[in-house]
């Protein structure tokens, strides 16, 4: 079935250094970007992440310190791909908790200003899982009746992601052929940060989502306990999560 767009769209999947947030770095990006009339458009960069990409990363993408070395940084391609995703809502598989971050990490770390935030996120593994609980691989199977040849490369990834939600679309004549019904339905939770830190509570209440303070609000928190605050700053948190706290702190003191 053919999407019914609002806005273009971009399909993306990242190969990285590992799967922390905030210290590991993209190695490879793929995306497909589908406009509104339907047209498609691919393209994969290989990204020089500045840091060495373990053996045992290596090992399921394939990419390596030596495939990587002559590669432009982020910072370098950074400025183009945020034209590339400006106005688009963005989709792909696990997304919204790895590559949506990351890739929003990235941007931070380069000095360019994308307010991905307000995009609609469509995650086609949140969809798959509710759905049926199995992998890309399986989804590709079970939706496309065939072999994923291929998976752990982003290009294939990227293009498998595209494929799969489609004809999720066909299978399931409860999800709505609508972006962003199709993002409300792939959030786990309703994330103030991209890390899902913080989170809205039911009032649309800034409120922390882990730890000693999880449930209580980000203001009434760092009032009590100022201090909470700076441990925040100083830790390894994501430097989006660390954005949108200071935000809410300024936005607090103004009051």
């Amino acid at each position: 079935m053919r999407l019914e767009l609002k806005n273009p769209i971009i399909f993306f999947d990242l190969e990285t250094t590992g799967i922390n947030i905030a210290a590991d770095r993209i190695v490879e990006i793929s995306y497909l970007k589908v406009d509104l009339n339907g047209n498609e458009r691919s393209s994969t960069l290989r990204i020089n992440p500045g840091i060495p990409i373990p053996p045992r990363v290596t090992e399921i993408h394939g990419i390596s310190d030596e495939d990587v070395k002559d590669a432009p940084t982020f910072q370098e391609v950074a400025k183009s791909l945020a034209r590339e995703f400006e106005g688009c809502d963005l989709a792909g598989y696990n997304s919204i908790r790895f590559d949506i971050p990351l890739l929003a990490e990235e941007f931070l770390r380069a000095g360019v200003d994308i307010d991905l935030k307000r995009r609609k996120f469509v995650d086609v593994q949140v969809i798959f899982m509710k759905m049926e609980p199995r992998t890309l691989s399986a989804a590709y199977k079970f939706f496309l009746g065939k072999e994923l040849e291929g998976a752990h490369s982003a290009l294939t990834d990227t293009l498998a992601t595209y494929e799969v939600l489609q004809a999720q679309l066909d299978h399931y004549p409860v999800l709505e052929n609508d972006i962003g019904k199709l993002a409300e339905f792939s959030a786990h939770n309703r994330n103030v940060d991209f890390a899902g830190r913080i989170v809205y509570n039911e009032d649309d209440v800034e409120v922390f989502n882990f730890g000693k303070y999880k449930g209580k609000t980000v203001t009434e928190v760092l009032e009590r306990d100022p201090g909470y605050y700076g441990w925040m700053m100083n830790g390894d948190f994501p430097l989006y999560t660390k954005k949108v706290l200071t935000a809410i702190k300024l936005n607090s003191n103004k009051k």
